[in-house]
């Protein structure tokens, strides 16, 4: 088995977007599209040195030594995934996020608050979108590809979390851009109006009632505890918020 990543890993989550309803429609055309599915994500987070510590129906989990690379593997993947043909069942989108933290690794599986965040994380996306934490985007912004840039969606209180998080989207002139506000609960108090310009509707402006979404409810993961999150997370976010109003603001 290929040993899994230590220290500060970034953490890649995945799955497709509406698969029950897909399998409903098409049980015959997803069995080898999953299959596709499955061998594009293998192959582009294997190619790019991350490993593949668990999956749960369509959902994979991946770790990285390197943020950089999972922002790599996340990109070949999506672009692998939107090029793809599927045949009757249309389009496979899959929702990407990535994380980056100090999870506890312990017979040959991850604990810890980082993979709270990061499937919480998953579950504010829609379908071909890719979201990435204020950990992660400090970490490989200064890394990005050529015609590749990360948007400020914002931030939000994901939930069951205690603070709040700066989302990023992954942007590239290849991939779809564009999604409706994030699926994020209304149960604590969020500013919806503090969300970013390109999740206003077409005139420019929304009431904030129509945008409120019910979170996905997520696969149960070995080892996460959703309803703990440690001080020293906390505090890290305090100071990466401090130092967010002290840089100055990117072209998105």
């Amino acid at each position: 088995m290929t040993e899994l990543p230590a220290g500060v890993v970034t953490f890649v989550f995945t799955d497709i977007e509406s698969s029950t309803r897909l399998w409903e429609q098409y049980p015959q055309a997803m069995r080898a599209a999953l299959a596709c599915h499955d061998a594009i994500l293998r192959l582009a987070i294997e190619a790019h040195d991350g490993v593949i510590f668990g999956t749960a129906g369509d959902a994979f989990y991946a770790a990285f030594s390197s943020a950089p690379a999972a922002l790599a593997a996340a990109l070949a993947a999506q672009r692998a995934l939107c090029t793809q043909a599927w045949d009757e069942v249309g389009a496979l989108r899959v929702r990407v996020a990535l994380h980056s933290g100090a999870a506890e690794l312990r017979d040959g599986d991850y604990f810890g608050p980082p993979l709270n965040r990061v499937a919480r994380l998953l579950a504010a996306g829609h379908g071909g979108q890719t979201l990435l934490s204020l950990t992660t985007q400090e970490l490989v912004r200064d890394h990005l590809p050529p015609g590749v840039a990360l948007r400020d969606l914002g931030e939000h209180y994901l939930k069951d979390l205690t603070q709040p998080e700066q989302i990023f989207q992954l942007i590239a002139t290849d991939l779809p851009t564009d999604f409706p506000p994030l699926r994020i609960g209304a149960d604590r108090g969020v500013d919806q109006h503090a969300q970013h310009p390109s999740q206003q509707g077409a005139e420019g402006s929304f009431e904030s009632t129509d945008y409120v979404w019910q979170q996905a409810k997520l696969p149960d993961m070995p080892g996460i505890d959703y309803d703990v999150v440690l001080e020293k997370d906390r505090q890290l976010n305090r100071r990466r918020r401090t130092r967010k109003r002290n840089e100055p603001e990117g072209f998105f």
